[in-house]
């Protein structure tokens, strides 16, 4: 992982802690008792799109109503855990810049965790190049992806 530093009083923080902290404050929007996840999609230091995990608009919360949790196999054969009612904070940043129509191919994205495979292969191809993150989240899941993208995944040390 790449050190972020903390500033000092009277100092500006780096780009990568300023992006990095909003993370975690759009993280706290999060409706899932799991884990709350934010992520920013950023370009030229620009933040285009946001999101958090949590359920679709209109439909009940985790938070409200209990996480709707299954399980299913890896092929390696551990057992993963999902909540069909939750959408992950990657794919509600990707759907809001559809939403407002802005591109974000080549664009960053900073994640308070790593993204999980599904989310990695969905910004491998919206066009994503690198992905910045706080916390690592099972890793060894994405060796291949890493090895055949050409997708730079960087960990950073949150500030403070």
């Amino acid at each position: 992982m790449s050190e972020v530093g903390n500033a000092e009083p009277g100092e500006r923080p780096t780009w990568d802690e300023y992006f990095l902290t909003i993370t975690r404050q759009v993280a706290e929007r999060s409706t899932c008792v799991r884990a709350k996840v934010g992520a920013v999609i950023v370009r030229d230091r620009s933040i285009l799109a946001t999101g958090y995990n949590g359920a679709p608009a209109g439909m009940p919360h985790c938070l409200d109503v209990g996480c709707l949790v299954y399980e299913s196999k890896t092929p390696d054969g551990n057992i993963e855990e999902n909540c069909f009612r939750t959408i992950h904070a990657e794919i509600n940043a990707i759907a809001q810049a559809a939403r407002n129509g802005t591109r974000i191919d080549g664009a960053d994205i900073y994640v308070t965790h790593t993204p999980c495979i599904h989310c990695f292969k969905t910004l491998v191809n919206t066009g994503i190049k690198r992905m910045f993150y706080a916390k690592p989240y099972k890793m060894e899941t994405l060796d291949e992806l890493l090895r055949n993208t050409g997708v730079e995944l960087i960990g950073l040390v949150p500030p403070g």
